[in-house]
């Protein structure tokens, strides 16, 4: 249940059989949520981490108008809050975008894998590095790529962080929100949005349909995103 966390772990350095262990045993079992479920809350004390196993997870923030702006979004392989180890709460909120599988790992074990396992432990604090890195280039998106820049921007993203873990087929993957969720990820309005997702149409960039995200000229839609992979941090080393 936690073989996607293990590619991209692997993808990045050496798991030992004994590390893996160590992750299967703190996981606890595997629950379902279904899309649009807030499953932790800003301000609340949680006291284990969540792993997605299967579907796209988001983090976000509203204000008191109800306008809500998602700041990060989560893959199959993904931990959503490792963060809340140290922090013990989130100033944030988690939410399932689609039908979710989850699992818990506890803090205390957690703990257990930093006192046992000091290898493991960089490569979890690893992620959390990764998190600020993907935050920054959000931030980067937000405050300075036009709207047609930070869509494809966004798509060169989830291409590269689901082949990762092994999901997407050549060109082609599954990205299954309406216009609106795509709006709050953007910082545009769902009409804005509209108008974007049909200039990369014309321009035969990527398609954007029923649930699907199909890229029709990589190096092309790469360029308008001038989107460079290295703030993903792909490349295998020990750490």
């Amino acid at each position: 249940m936690i073989d996607k966390l293990l590619i991209k772990l692997r993808a990045r350095d050496d798991i030992s059989a004994e590390e893996e262990r160590a992750l299967r045993d703190a996981a606890l079992p595997v629950q379902t949520l279904p899309a649009g479920h807030t499953f932790i809350t800003a301000g609340r004390e949680v006291n284990a981490s969540t792993l997605l196993i299967e579907g796209f997870l988001c983090r976000y923030k509203d204000l008191s108008d109800g306008q809500r702006q998602i700041t990060e979004l989560h893959v199959a392989g993904d931990f959503a809050d490792l963060h809340s180890f140290t922090l013990k709460r989130l100033d944030h909120n988690i939410m399932t975008l689609t039908p979710c599988k989850i699992v818990q790992v506890p803090h205390e074990k957690l703990t257990g894998i930093t006192e046992q396992h000091p290898h493991l432990a960089r490569v979890l604090w690893f992620l959390t590095n990764l998190d600020a890195a993907i935050h920054r280039e959000w931030e980067v998106s937000l405050g300075r790529r036009n709207a047609l820049e930070r869509t494809a921007h966004l798509f060169c993203e989830l291409q590269v962080r689901l082949a990762l873990a092994g999901m997407p087929s050549e060109g082609e993957y599954a990205f299954p929100v309406t216009q609106i969720i795509l709006s709050e990820c953007l910082g545009l309005t769902p009409v804005h949005v509209n108008r974007v997702l049909k200039e990369l149409r014309e321009r035969e960039l990527v398609e954007f349909r029923s649930g699907k995200v199909t890229i029709l000229d990589s190096a092309g839609l790469r360029q308008v995103a001038e989107f460079d992979p290295a703030y993903l941090y792909l490349e295998k080393r020990a750490r």
